[in-house]
């Protein structure tokens, strides 16, 4: 009997080297917070939420065995796939999708694309995206803007300061319907198109309608050595709520 219940599938990548991050030899994913590596705290959000059905994951190829000893160590269970990813950010997504849609055997899904390294999110954003998806199509995390923006021209003139009420910042996860999101990427990929910026990017220059869900200021991507002290910071202050008796949002 055909299962027609529909699928929730995060699909990380993490095909990133951390040129930014100045770490010698380990991909930032891979660094240590709290004890974890950032990729495994980002995991955990997904393991947790009891709608998501299953994870795939895009990683730099010659670290999957050191990933995989990881998935085990933590208890990680929701991770089907494990793929090399490409020589882009949108190509390992690409690569990710692809293996969603294997995981899916021919169930229509939604896709929950996420960077590995972006691990501040909690459980209730992911249900949120899984909704909107289903109302919507499309799903991307906002960030609130708290300082004007200014768009320039090439010579840094300012041309427009947009109502800081309406600016967002487009942040992940970023969530389609993977039939949707798939096709996109092989219109792209036929156009010669490999570099996208990110999703929302991609799908809004094929003429896609997209919505945005807002999701907490700290959902910042673990780029810099900065941003690493910021995720240890945040990471040390939630600790320090639980003492307090303030419960955390997962």
């Amino acid at each position: 009997m055909k299962n027609d219940k529909i699928m929730n599938i995060g699909v990380i990548f993490a095909g990133g080297v951390g040129s930014r991050m100045h770490s010698k030899e380990t991909p930032k994913q891979f660094l240590k917070v709290h004890g974890k590596p950032i990729i495994i705290h980002t995991l955990e959000h997904f393991e947790k939420n009891e709608e998501i059905d299953a994870v795939v994951i895009a990683c730099v190829e010659e670290w999957i065995p050191h990933l995989e000893n990881l998935l085990y160590k933590y208890r990680i269970e929701k991770v089907k796939k494990v793929v090399a990813g490409g020589k882009s950010g949108q190509l390992s997504i690409c690569n990710g999708l692809c293996a969603a849609k294997e995981v899916a055997q021919g169930r229509k899904a939604i896709a929950l694309i996420h960077d590995g390294v972006r691990p501040l999110i909690n459980t209730k954003l992911l249900s949120e995206n899984i909704k909107c998806v289903k109302e919507h199509g499309s799903a991307i995390t906002a960030g609130i803007v708290k300082e004007t923006i200014v768009v320039i021209d090439g010579q840094g003139q300012v041309e427009q300061v947009p109502s800081r009420e309406n600016s967002r910042v487009a942040k992940a996860p970023q969530s389609f319907w993977l039939e949707d999101i798939l096709s996109v990427h092989e219109k792209a990929l036929k156009d010669g198109v490999t570099n996208s910026i990110d999703s929302c990017t991609l799908m809004k220059s094929y003429g896609h309608e997209l919505y945005m869900v807002d999701g907490p200021y700290e959902n910042i991507k673990i780029t810099t050595p900065d941003d690493f002290y910021t995720m240890r910071a945040i990471l040390d202050a939630k600790e320090n709520a639980q003492i307090y008796g303030y419960e955390d949002e997962d």
